[in-house]
């Protein structure tokens, strides 16, 4: 690659794994099979990799004998547990395609990821917090008639297991048909439109990912992380539960959600070697008023990504939480998830200053408005091609064209430089996307939803920054002629209609909007406003610094 311009690729001599999960799975069992695979602390279960292995192959069977077929969509709609992780294996291994469903989901979410899937089964658990699933799902299944079977954990599961099954040839002669290359999970991503697409994944995107995260922590089966994030997301499903098999580590599931509490307890208890998690994770696992009753220091490494992670924070983690080899990482579920890593070994301000390097056998880019790279140091949008690139957005032709080039450059829409020693720096974004606590939040998403209320003309939603969450969705109002709302009614009615981590935090109610001279909606400056507004001043140095 040039030394001059923005142009990087990862070491080439680190081999890639041309095998289906199932395969990688089998790899790993016949190594270890009797070494732990999964701790779920919820349930108070002790998995071996030789019972993960029977657990999917019992799964597997029943799903061949009741016709699921490759290409199949199955739904998992669950907080974080064991039988999550059955299921990915399980549908990996019948060549069924994953779907993974954000446990918020309410209603219209959910209806939209089961029509544009075109879902055929559903697993779930019985809620999320507060939402019972019961009731949304009597509500939307009326309007997806592709939906033959939904399957709760705590009801279905047993039946479904006890039922009929096919023979162990079957299924070995199913798996023989798979390839690498054959699509199997769809992740929802907010998209600037509001309307969410499928990032479709295959066995060689993922296996890949997760087996470069493994080898840049240093992972063998004397490891035991722990993970807190969210399966649904590529973070949970591809860096956590299967970069912990491809290594034969063991993976510590904490709680169904986040708790500091329960972290701090799976790290002493199970004498976790990693950590994962977003910075607000981090920062309320320090900040717990216990955190001084446990003992972290069986902690050597770990990873925080999702936003910007704040060196004062990196360094509390290195120092009171004992993780000197922590890593960021940087990605979207395009790609897999990673596109770059820090080492381990560099110094904690190369760490904290950037999101690291290429990792192996993928190229990296920063180009211009004509798609050419640009000079190192200088800005452009943040381009990556390799295995690790999507297969597609599902059903949605017309946006994998956008995404990706003809070159088969994926454009991340972020904003960023590339230095003399190809490391990464992250400097703003291009694509109009918030995020909060690793959550992407499409403004246009909570728009349309704030729009449906009778009394509001017009809604536009910003992202604010906040110390806790790197930044806060807030909502300006312009209401109807003689109408009028409380934000207390807004609040009410968005909560119907959307997840709670979308739901803005901050609301100004307002008679116009700054324009241009073309009259676009300024909203540079209805966050400049903002942050004068609402005294956040101090948290926007912070997230820069």
């Amino acid at each position: 690659m040039s030394h001059n311009l923005s142009l990087e690729r990862g070491d080439p001599m680190v081999p890639l794994l041309d095998e289906t999960i199932g395969d990688n799975l089998h790899r790993t069992v016949s190594r270890l099979p009797q070494r732990e695979a999964i701790v779920d602390c919820s349930s108070k279960r002790r998995i071996t990799f030789e019972q993960l292995w029977n657990d999917t192959s019992e799964l597997a069977a029943a799903l061949i004998a009741h016709g699921v077929r490759p290409g199949d969509r199955v739904g998992l709609w669950s907080t974080n547990r064991y039988e999550w992780v059955v299921v990915q294996y399980a549908t990996a291994r019948v060549g069924a395609i994953l779907v993974n469903v954000n446990p918020a989901n309410r209603k219209d979410e959910l209806a939209f990821v089961l029509r544009q899937s075109g879902m055929h089964w559903l697993f779930h658990g019985d809620r999320f917090k507060q939402t019972e699933y019961a009731p949304i799902l009597d509500a939307v299944r009326p309007e997806c008639p592709q939906l033959v079977r939904c399957v709760d954990f705590n009801r279905q599961w047993r039946e479904l297991l006890d039922g009929p099954k096919a023979d162990h040839e079957t299924l070995a002669q199913r798996s023989a048909t798979l390839r690498p290359t054959d699509p199997i999970n769809i992740q929802y991503t907010s998209g600037t439109t509001g309307f969410p697409k499928g990032a479709t994944l295959t066995h060689r995107n993922i296996l890949n990912n997760a087996n470069h995260m493994a080898l840049g922590l240093g992972y063998s089966e004397k490891d035991r992380v722990c993970v807190p994030v969210p399966f649904y997301h590529c973070f949970g499903m591809v860096l956590g539960t299967m970069a912990c098999a491809i290594s034969g580590a063991c993976m510590v599931i904490p709680g169904e959600i986040f708790n500091p509490l329960d972290v701090l307890k799976a790290v002493q208890g199970e004498w976790c070697t990693s950590l994962y998690g977003v910075p607000t994770m981090y920062r309320a696992v320090l900040e717990h008023p216990e955190y001084d009753c446990f003992d972290v220091t069986s902690l050597r490494t770990g990873m925080m990504a999702g936003s910007p992670c704040p060196i004062e924070l990196m360094k509390e983690v290195v120092s009171r939480l004992h993780m000197p080899e922590i890593v960021i990482g940087y990605g979207m579920t395009e790609t897999s998830p990673l596109s770059t890593l820090s080492p381990r070994d560099c110094t904690l301000e190369r760490r904290c200053g950037s999101v690291g390097r290429s990792i192996p056998q993928i190229e990296i880019s920063v180009r211009d408005e004509d798609n050419q790279p640009v000079p190192r140091g200088t800005p452009g949008e943040f381009c990556a091609r390799g295995y690790h690139i999507m297969h597609g957005y599902w059903n949605d032709e017309a946006a994998t064209r956008k995404a990706i080039d003809a070159d088969g450059w994926m454009h991340s829409g972020d904003q960023a430089t590339i230095d003399d020693e190809g490391f990464v720096r992250i400097t703003g974004r291009l694509k109009d996307l918030i995020i909060r606590g690793g959550e992407n939040i499409a403004p246009r998403a909570v728009e349309s939803v704030l729009e449906k209320h009778p009394a509001v003309s017009e809604a536009q939603v910003i992202g604010v920054p906040s110390i806790r969450y790197g930044e806060e969705v807030m909502a300006w109002i312009k209401f109807r002629p003689g109408m009028s709302a409380t934000e207390a009614e807004l609040i009410a009615f968005s909560d119907e209609q959307m997840a709670a981590y979308k739901r803005p935090r901050y609301w100004r109610f307002v008679d116009s909007f700054p324009l241009t001279m073309s009259g676009k909606i300024q909203k540079y400056k209805l966050r400049e406003m903002a942050i004068e507004l609402l005294a956040l001043q101090e948290a926007a140095r912070e997230k820069t610094a």
